[in-house]
């Protein structure tokens, strides 16, 4: 069956190439599979001789679900577009098996570049400019995505709200971290911290387009002009998720002095787009940042042991740290089951510190 899975997109692949008129002929044509991160979908990147022609990406079964996350990213994408956003250009789309043709932006991921830079001279300058960029690109994105934005593309959600905080962040951190990955028991009452933390989260507007994974391995530099990908589980959201998620991105760990400028950056671009109250915002980062910390630290915990996904578990220690840090805030001094929980984690997920 997985052949003939392959086999029949390797046909809709080279027919969507011909019908684009990306390719007149097949000669020298090349196909080759090339992996995702934490996805299951199917990525190929296409050449004809030694020019790039495209990337092609397929659901791994061409069932309800996983064609509905398809047409988000189909129909999600031509928005985004229309609305001057950086994102792939489309050339191809086969509604039928899920499968979309679209620019490939190359290997270079934002993540990649911060960590190529590390040691060399001006080396700091360089990824303060790339960063940078890539807030004022995020508010544009953020603010002009959301206009004309139809919840019907979305396949998962329509919207970002309380019912996501309690399943898929901290129930994610929860079950597949604390208790799968560390073996450990549910803590009495740390249920009704996650359910006051969410109550708080979800009072911050949320009609503005919300990526939901904007961290550093899902924005490419294409002639070092930040493009972003992965944003199939896109919906409405409130602002400051997508730069929390940038932000105590664990793949980089940016330091928290940088984070706060590029925050105060951040904030100076939406002015431009928006009326911002400045002071009100850094609360809302804060809860939402703690949000995605949850999810972070559930997400990395799953792929690592259930999908076993060895790369992700380098990155658990710190997320979790980041997690300890953003918990020592005053605004969340009342979680105090929350923070004695995640204090004891660090340990864990950081067996070669000393701690004395």
């Amino acid at each position: 069956m997985n052949d003939e899975n392959e086999n029949r997109n390797m046909t809709v692949i080279q027919n969507l190439l011909r019908e684009s008129g990306r390719i007149a002929e097949a000669a020298n044509l090349t196909i080759t599979s090339i992996t995702g991160d934490g996805s299951s979908r199917k990525f190929w990147r296409i050449r004809q001789g030694e020019k790039r022609i495209c990337l092609a990406v397929a659901p791994p079964e061409a069932d309800k679900l996983n064609l509905a996350e398809a047409k988000a990213a189909r129909f999600i994408g031509l928005h985004l577009l229309n609305q001057g956003v950086r994102v792939p250009e489309q050339y191809g789309w086969d509604e039928e098996f899920g499968l979309l043709l679209f620019e490939d932006f190359g290997d270079r991921k934002l993540h990649d570049s911060v960590l190529g830079e590390q040691g060399r001279e001006h080396s700091i300058e360089n990824i303060r400019s790339i960063y940078s960029q890539v807030v004022k690109n995020l508010a544009m994105m953020q603010v002009n995505g959301a206009k004309g934005f139809d919840t019907a593309w979305c396949w998962d959600t329509p919207r970002y709200d309380k019912s996501i905080m309690l399943e898929r962040e901290s129930g994610y951190f929860l079950q597949a971290f604390w208790q799968d990955y560390l073996g450990k028991k549910e803590p009495s009452g740390l249920q009704e911290e996650f359910a006051y933390l969410a109550e708080k989260a979800a009072l911050i507007p949320g009609d503005y387009f919300l990526h939901r994974d904007f961290q550093s391995r899902n924005i490419m530099l294409q002639h070092r002009e930040p493009c972003f990908i992965d944003f199939q589980g896109g919906r409405l959201g409130p602002l400051a998720y997508d730069l929390a998620s940038l932000l105590i991105d664990p793949y980089v760990a940016l330091q928290s002095d940088f984070q706060e400028e590029l925050l105060e950056e951040y904030l100076d671009a939406l002015e431009g787009l928006i009326a911002v109250d400045r002071r009100k915002f850094v609360e809302e980062y804060l809860l939402l940042a703690l949000q995605r910390n949850l999810q972070i630290v559930g997400a990395f915990a799953f792929l690592s042991k259930q999908r076993r996904k060895i790369f992700f578990a380098q990155f658990l220690g710190p997320a979790v740290d980041s997690l300890n840090t953003l918990l020592e805030c005053e605004l969340f001094s009342a979680l105090t089951i929350l923070r004695k929980t995640v204090s004891s984690a660090v340990v864990y997920c950081n067996p070669k510190k000393n701690y004395d």
